[in-house]
């Protein structure tokens, strides 16, 4: 049976900003009631008292700030490192590029700081690499279909002390920090002990300045 409450959370979780904002109390729960009172009743298909609205908001706030106090403490200690001029290339995934792409890596220098990031999907291959390296790559990619190609592109790369590929909502922290400033995020790649994004260039100082405060607010708690 559809609730009052069931609706509540739907709306909410529709909306991470919103979700956000409720769990650090920046909303007024009267105020956040009167503006979805009219969907949560064209929902149930008739009159719902402010209260009742009111107290489900109040309700899941508590919920929301109680599931974030049981995730693991975790030790944010961690360097951030980041690398400009990239370009990503996504591609279809088909038998000829899975058969070349050892070959890929013979483009790149590793020893030099190179970037060569290839990342399998169900039906798309995408390939993260130097800007100077594009028109060999292009070259390299004649006969397939190329999807994508997003120029003018920086990584920032995590470097995590502590398990955090075990630990959950550390990828999450991370993310809403940058979603929180606008930041879009191109790519996300992982390994044990690092976390790398990919994203516009003009938006990399101000993606490192975010994530170097969340760190330091994480780790002062």
């Amino acid at each position: 049976m559809v609730t009052v409450s069931h609706l509540v959370k739907k709306i909410i979780n529709d909306k991470p900003f919103l979700e956000e904002a409720l769990s650090q109390k920046l909303i007024s729960y009267g105020n956040l009631a009167e503006q979805i009172k009219p969907k949560i009743e064209e929902e149930l298909g008739k009159e719902v008292k402010h209260s009742a609205i009111v107290m489900a908001l109040r309700r899941y706030s508590d919920e929301i700030e109680e599931s974030r106090i049981r995730i693991a403490p975790f030790d944010y200690s961690s360097e951030i490192t980041m690398k400009t001029n990239l370009c990503d290339f996504c591609v279809v995934k088909s038998p000829s590029l899975l058969a070349k792409l050892k070959q890929l890596y013979g483009l790149v220098n590793f020893e030099r700081g190179d970037t060569l990031n290839v990342i399998l999907g169900n039906y798309e291959v995408t390939i993260i690499i130097n800007e100077r390296y594009k028109d060999r790559l292009t070259k390299f990619l004649k006969g397939e279909k190329i999807l994508s190609k997003e120029a003018n592109l920086a990584a920032l790369t995590i470097g995590f002390k502590g398990d955090f590929l075990h630990t959950p909502g550390i990828i999450f922290n991370v993310i809403r920090k940058l979603a929180w400033e606008n930041i879009n995020i191109y790519e996300v790649v992982s390994t044990l002990t690092e976390l790398t994004l990919i994203l516009s260039k003009k938006d990399s100082i101000k993606a490192y300045d975010a994530l170097y405060n969340l760190i330091g607010e994480k780790k002062k708690k």
